[in-house]
């Protein structure tokens, strides 16, 4: 038994890592487009804010895996290439930049609409008063549930091994296809998920627990 741990553990790492990569790219790019998608949400330009309310319901309400297999196929489909890194990058992006949006609009919305009122008495535009003021107040009250969206993406990148991106579970299932022994492997498969989510995890219970006792 040891002798098969040892030996898949390469293989494991190698997915490890291919998964880490694609956490961090999809984190900063759902993150980017949550952002951009709750700011035309919020805004007083009535084609922004429903276009943006038009793509968050629209991938809140498909299959993450709808999202990654139509990108990745659709765009051979137009004659385009894409490799599986990018299209898993993409997808995520772009399904998790959905629910994203969503925290940072009811962030936004949580600052007291005297915020606004002050900056302008300050003299500062809007663009101006939304990046100096509301945004660092507004990411204050979405920290806690951002990371639990970004919990939810990690193990989301799983998924991605349907359209052959050889991250942590793909590898899981290539040595399980080759060696069996699916229950060991998919434990050490577990555990490395695990090993990542876990300290995000108490990172959240603990900003929470600490903004209970300070309120």
């Amino acid at each position: 038994m040891s002798d098969l741990i040892l030996s898949s553990l390469p293989l494991l790492f190698k997915g490890l890592l291919v998964t880490l990569l694609l956490s961090v790219a999809s984190i900063i790019g759902s993150t980017l487009l949550g952002l951009l998608a709750a700011v035309l949400r919020t805004s007083n330009v009535p084609v922004g804010a429903q276009i943006a309310r038009v793509y968050t319901e629209l991938f809140r309400g498909t299959p993450v895996l709808i999202t990654l297999m139509f990108i990745y196929f659709g765009v051979a489909y137009f004659g385009y290439e894409i490799n599986l890194f990018a299209a898993g990058i993409l997808g995520l992006s772009i399904y998790q930049g959905a629910y994203i949006s969503e925290v940072f609009r009811a962030g936004i919305e949580a600052v007291p609409k005297g915020q606004w009122e002050v900056s302008q008495i300050l003299g500062l535009d809007k663009r101006q008063a939304f990046f100096s003021v509301i945004l660092p107040q507004t990411r204050k009250i979405v920290l806690p549930p951002l990371a639990g969206q970004y919990l939810s993406l990690i193990k989301d990148t799983s998924i991605v091994s349907m359209i052959g991106m050889s991250e942590l579970m793909h590898q899981g299932q290539a040595i399980v296809d080759r060696i069996g022994q699916p229950v060991v492997i998919y434990l050490l498969v577990a555990a490395l998920y695990f090993a990542i989510c876990y300290p995000l995890s108490r990172w959240v219970q603990h900003h929470n627990h600490t903004r209970s006792q300070l309120s």
